[in-house]
């Protein structure tokens, strides 16, 4: 009698199983790569997979998490339809040469991401955490109206103390503050801790917060952007998150080698409008509209062209990657890229493979010093594959490298929050900076050869001749790399 009713028990999990694979198949429309993983762990972890596909595997991409109807008072919505028409009609006027090179890119941009082109803007690159964060500090300091600061990871030790104390000073002379930071990155991070803040007249909002404790069913997707708006006028983007890690006072990772941009122009105003929708989606108040005051018009004789990029789970398309790979099939003569994780899809491998076995010179940069087990090993499987199309891999040893870089022919570039891998394309909201620019691609590819002095290459004698224990961990890693 036991017996019978366990086997119906067995059933019964199996019928419950073939009907979460059912949703994941057929409910879902996911890669076919992810399918299968996801399959898989449903297969031999039943029941507790389904749990799992639950929290790390639901599809954003038809839900509507952000509220545009100001765009059209922002006059992102003209913007748009004004430059697609007239680089479609071929009446649009480029300032500079180089970004009417690439309209085809800028097109693509305009029409699937509503990035808007500005060619106003002045650049500084900043590839140390103490110059980015003096920088940021001295910014904040000077600030009149507004500061709107947002981060993957806050962590309230000496440095991100030192700015929230900067922050409180500043609301307490009147300046508006708002700071919003991810649930999971900034774990162990609450309210509390910008108690003076919030006291002084400050607003802290939290990205998909647990609506019950311990638990969060969108952990799985997570605000990766790094965004600092300064009285409309001065933004920042780029891979440093707030922490005195980055500042290579962690002595697991040692030097934190990263790239930040910090921008004035025009670029600033589409910045604050990713902000102004990331805080209306986390604030229940949904207080934040358009006003004048964050959006100012000054004029400005700097010539940096560039778009804002935006992408998360939320979007039919995947702008960031398909950016890449329009950037990478435009190379004639270098690709160089940095990125901690590298595991990219087949389109974006196939893209590097062609590349360089066009003789494009393409080479790729990653750490020695790995922060997600898994991740590193599937990055060195696909690095293998490069290798033998005849790229080139330097493994950057003096530190950790967290830079996110795509530099194209010395001077198309793009440079944010996006890593080279399934999480950034697919499941995280991230913003980069494409920049249409030869001086500040030659700034970047100069970096670039520069940090190459601090690096290894793996040969491909040298990728030929490692144990099979790390095949092992490769061919693994690999498998499950569609779901990491």
């Amino acid at each position: 009698m036991e017996l019978h009713m366990w086997s119906w028990v067995a059933y019964a999990l199996l019928l419950l199983n073939f009907s979460f694979s059912i949703i994941v198949i057929f409910m879902e429309r996911r890669d076919a790569a992810a399918t299968w993983a996801w399959l898989m762990v449903l297969f031999f972890i039943p029941i507790l997979g389904f749990i799992l596909y639950l929290i790390f595997g639901q599809n954003l991409s038809r839900r509507h998490l952000f509220d545009w109807e100001d765009k059209v008072k922002i006059g992102i919505e003209s913007a748009i339809q004004n430059q697609m028409h007239d680089i479609k009609n071929q009446l649009f006027h480029f300032r500079n040469p180089h970004t009417e090179e690439n309209e085809d890119l800028v097109y693509m941009l305009l029409r699937n991401n509503d990035a808007v082109l500005t060619e106003d803007n002045h650049v500084d690159i900043f590839i140390d955490g103490k110059d980015k964060f003096n920088s940021l500090l001295h910014d904040i300091k000077q600030a009149k109206r507004h500061i709107h600061l947002q981060y993957y990871i806050f962590r309230v030790d000496h440095l991100g103390s030192e700015i929230v104390r900067l922050l409180t000073e500043k609301a307490k002379q009147g300046v508006e503050v708002r700071v919003l930071y991810d649930e999971m990155g900034s774990r162990g991070v609450h309210k509390k801790h910008f108690k003076e803040l919030i006291e002084a007249g400050g607003i802290v909002e939290v990205f998909f917060p647990s609506k019950i404790p311990f638990i969060n069913l969108r952990l799985n997707y997570r605000n990766h952007r790094k965004l600092v708006i300064i009285d409309g006028e001065i933004g920042y983007v780029g891979g440093f998150n707030i922490g005195d890690e980055y500042l290579g006072l962690n002595p697991k990772f040692g030097y934190w080698r990263d790239t930040h941009l910090r921008i004035e122009g025009t670029a600033v105003h589409s910045i604050q409008t990713r902000f102004i929708l990331d805080w209306n989606q986390a604030s229940q108040r949904h207080d934040f509209h358009y006003s004048d005051t964050y959006f100012p018009h000054n004029p400005s004789h700097n010539d940096v062209s560039m778009q804002i990029v935006t992408s998360g789970p939320d979007s039919e398309w995947e702008q960031i990657k398909n950016g890449y790979i329009k950037m990478i099939s435009s190379a004639r003569e270098s690709v160089y890229i940095q990125t901690p994780y590298f595991i990219p899809d087949a389109s974006l491998l196939d893209a590097l493979r062609i590349a360089a076995l066009s003789g494009v010179d393409v080479r790729i940069m990653i750490p020695n010093k790995p922060d997600h087990p898994f991740v590193y090993w599937a990055t060195y499987s696909y690095i293998g594959e490069l290798i033998k199309a005849g790229a080139r891999t330097y493994i950057y040893d003096a530190g950790f490298i967290h830079a996110k870089t795509i530099v194209v022919d010395k001077k198309l570039s793009s440079v944010g929050t996006a890593n080279i891998d399934v999480r950034s394309f697919r499941l995280n909201f991230e913003v980069n900076a494409f920049i249409y620019h030869h001086e500040t691609g030659q700034k970047l590819a100069k970096i670039f050869e520069k940090d190459m002095e601090l690096c290894f290459e793996l040969t491909p004698e040298l990728y030929k001749n490692r144990t099979t224990f790390i095949k092992f961990k490769e061919s693994i890693s690999r498998l499950l790399s569609p779901i990491l």
